[in-house]
């Protein structure tokens, strides 16, 4: 398992200035179709918003130790954390004019996915059942707010969240998580704003595609359970992806094995990575790049830092209630 002991000058030097293999995943992930592997750009809108706006970078870094900091000296969230959502869906087609039912059935599994309660959460054969949580945050549908379009994808700049660009503006986003369906493009299912940035495109975006859980035999599988939302909330709560965006990379949570690089499809019982030591990996996770039905679990470490967010002081603490 890895050990923490992070500085701030060293947490400033991830996110400003990190070299890894993340151009080269993404890269792939365009290039290939959504069905073959899990796409999610979070990571590279992170890198475009720290060029933007450098400051960012430190602000990051602030919380990285606040965080650090918070899981440290045991503090938790007092009290029970529910996250209204507001769906954003901006829709060319009949069929891209997701449903309320669709909609709601994401409320459910991400419900069902932060609460321990999903069907495949007891699964056989995990090596780490030992540190399965139950994040303990619920989620309620707050609102829909729907718009036509004549865009065919929205790409990864955020245009959906701009009403100068045909998009929808953030509803309260301090206190509110907004949720944007709209058609992507590139091979990307989804994305997320880490904390820290702008409140103005704070929240996650998700191909309406991918959005809700669809039949088996859709077009959407094998990513049409509702996990790509679960992915990408991870990343609005502050979760990296599990093999850190470059090999052998860090997630920042102790509790999870270094993995070499994203798993795509459904691994094996006992897949290895090729990292120091050759630890199991954690493909079952949510922040790996997993199938759907091949991810069912969040780790301790990973509430623990999720938890910190929402602590007073913390970037998230506006939605406490």
């Amino acid at each position: 398992m890895k050990k923490l002991l992070l500085t701030a000058s060293v947490v400033f030097f991830m996110f400003s200035c990190q070299k890894d293999n993340t151009a080269d995943v993404q890269s792939e992930n365009s290039a290939l179709n959504a069905s073959a592997h899990k796409g999610c750009a979070s990571q590279e809108v992170l890198e475009r918003q720290i060029k933007e706006n450098p400051a960012l970078a430190s602000k990051m870094a602030e919380i990285e130790i606040f965080t650090e900091n918070a899981m440290a000296t045991g503090r938790i969230v007092n009290g029970k954390i529910q996250i209204p959502v507001v769906f954003n869906v901006l829709y060319r087609t009949t069929a891209e004019n997701v449903s309320l039912a669709q909609l709601q059935s994401q409320i459910d599994v991400l419900n069902k996915d932060f609460n321990a309660l999903n069907s495949d959460y007891n699964t056989a054969n995990n090596p780490y059942s030992s540190v399965r949580a139950n994040v303990g945050i619920s989620f309620v549908l707050d609102q829909v707010i729907r718009k036509s379009t004549t865009k065919t994808s929205w790409g990864t700049n955020d245009a959906m969240k701009k009403t100068s660009g045909g998009g929808i503006a953030a509803t309260s986003p301090t206190t509110k998580l907004n949720f944007w369906v709209c058609t992507i493009g590139g091979g990307i299912l989804g994305y997320a704003q880490f904390p820290g940035g702008s409140s103005t495109t704070d929240g996650v975006v998700c191909d309406g595609k991918y959005t809700g859980v669809t039949s088996s035999s859709s077009s959407a599988y094998p990513f049409n359970l509702g996990r790509t939302a679960t992915h990408e909330v991870g990343h609005w709560m502050n979760l990296r992806h599990i093999w850190g965006d470059a090999t052998c990379g860090s997630d920042l949570v102790s509790d999870t094995p270094t993995h070499n690089a994203a798993n795509g499809g459904v691994p094996a019982v006992g897949h290895r990575s090729t990292c120091s030591g050759a630890p199991l990996e954690m493909y079952m996770n949510y922040m790996d790049y997993t199938d759907d039905r091949g991810m069912y679990m969040f780790s301790l470490g990973q509430k623990s830092r999720m938890d910190a967010i929402f602590l007073a002081g913390g970037i998230r603490a506006s939605f406490r209630l």
